[in-house]
């Protein structure tokens, strides 16, 4: 599937499959292609060439289908602060065809089911943000839709929030929905989802489980010192170990880097800091983390449209 604006490619050669009951993570960089590609699933947007399904459907040639077997939360919420969550509900429950009576009820079933019961009858604009981000997921499963589109639903929430909301992700999929998930959080990508495809520049990059994508990776270098002033050479010593800028915690006075021939590169780092003469409280090799991933595959330029 492909799909370009203007000079550059939005999308390039990308071939996905998102199997029923699973949760499905799509990461990159802002300007990746994630939300085009979201567009394009959700009907909002034609790609220029190849073919998209959602629940068997074709996205060009069937898109109220395609509506019908879809439920959104975008980034920003949906819901309408001047109406209780009750009543957001019911309304979302009649424009998705439900009578009175079925509304009524699947407002009152999803409100039990989001932990929001209790706070139904209150005016959405009174809600936290972890609120306000259960009811928008409890919206978009009006109707029972088969797959649950999150486009970066934790942006912007307090680290408590963000649980919660991991939380009713996770219900979700334990309960038969397919979940395709936007994010930047790598974190919430490595907790949550049974895949990950990495798009960078509008092409997949890399895809895989998150211990798939980790070994990839190699190995992270860690370093730290006792003193401030053997910081910089604890940064030229995991510089010269994997060839990539490494994260400094000052305060921790810890170095890390990931690295591709680990005890290689422990051999090269023990050697700097021998030359600099400084003496390590701690030097060792760990598991690469996600981030690793994420900053090895997403650096490099945006390449241009060619006709």
């Amino acid at each position: 599937m492909q799909r370009r604006h203007k000079d550059i490619w939005a999308l390039r050669d990308v071939s996905l499959h998102i199997s029923a009951g699973e949760i499905f993570a799509l990461l990159g960089p802002n300007g990746a292609g994630k939300t085009t590609l979201v567009r394009i699933l959700t009907t909002l947007l034609r790609p220029d060439s190849g073919r998209a399904r959602v629940a068997g459907w074709d996205v060009v040639a069937h898109p109220a289908r395609v509506r019908a077997a879809t439920g959104v939360a975008g980034q920003d919420s949906t819901v309408d602060g001047m109406l209780t969550g009750f009543e957001n509900l019911s309304l979302i429950a009649r424009l998705r065809g439900m009578d009175r009576r079925a509304a009524r009820r699947t407002a009152g079933e999803l409100l039990d089911r989001f932990r929001l019961a209790e706070s139904g009858d209150r005016l959405v604009n009174t809600y936290s943000g972890g609120m306000r981000r259960r009811l928008d997921l409890a919206a978009s499963l009006v109707g029972a839709p088969p797959l649950i589109i999150l486009d970066e639903p934790t942006t912007g929430l307090d680290p408590k929030s963000r649980l919660d909301t991991w939380d009713a992700v996770g219900e979700l999929a334990a309960g038969g929905t397919t979940v395709l998930l936007t994010t930047q959080y790598l974190e919430e990508a490595d907790r949550l989802a049974d895949r990950i495809t990495v798009i960078d520049h509008g092409r997949v990059v890399a895809a895989g489980t998150s211990d798939e994508l980790k070994a990839t990776a190699g190995s992270r270098l860690v370093i730290m010192v006792a003193e401030d002033h053997e910081v910089p050479a604890a940064v030229r010593a995991a510089t010269a170990a994997g060839g990539y800028s490494p994260s400094v915690d000052r305060r921790a006075r810890r170095v890390e880097t990931a690295v591709t021939d680990g005890q290689s590169a422990l051999a090269r780092a023990l050697s700097v800091l021998a030359d600099e003469g400084v003496e390590s409280l701690e030097v060792g090799l760990g598991r690469a983390t996600l981030d690793d991933v994420f900053l090895g595959l997403t650096s490099r330029p945006h390449p241009a449209v060619t006709r």
